[in-house]
């Protein structure tokens, strides 16, 4: 007399989303890594221009460059800190500058700028 009414889900269709979805994670964690390690790199990156920057400031003012290397860049105007996990090296000669920078959760790409060269060299 009484029709039952099936609601819900199968099994069958539960299982076949839980593979869907296992699919899905497996293509987009790896892609997901690599965004995070080029997005590390862009900071190292923009740490080493303000601090290029910076250095002609510095130069504007004391009429040479600064040599640095990480928290002692912060001598520089208008550094107050580095990123954290950025690596900056800056050498400074009568002329001119040279610097890298690498973040230790990047890619392990090392930029470099060269005053002479015009800017970034890579």
């Amino acid at each position: 007399m009484f029709k039952k009414t099936a609601q819900g889900f199968t099994l069958i269709e539960l299982l076949v989303v839980i593979a869907i979805i296992g699919i899905l994670t497996a293509t987009a964690l790896p892609q997901y890594s690599d965004y995070k390690k080029r997005a590390f790199d862009s900071v190292a990156k923009s740490d080493l221009v303000h601090i290029a920057i910076a250095e002609e400031a510095y130069f504007l003012d004391s009429e040479s460059y600064l040599s640095c290397s990480d928290a002692s860049c912060v001598a520089l105007p208008g550094i107050a800190s580095l990123s954290q996990g950025v690596t900056v090296t800056m050498t400074a000669s009568s002329i001119s500058f040279t610097g890298s920078s690498q973040h230790s959760k990047g890619s392990g790409k090392t930029f470099k700028w060269d005053s002479e060269a015009g800017g970034l060299t890579n």
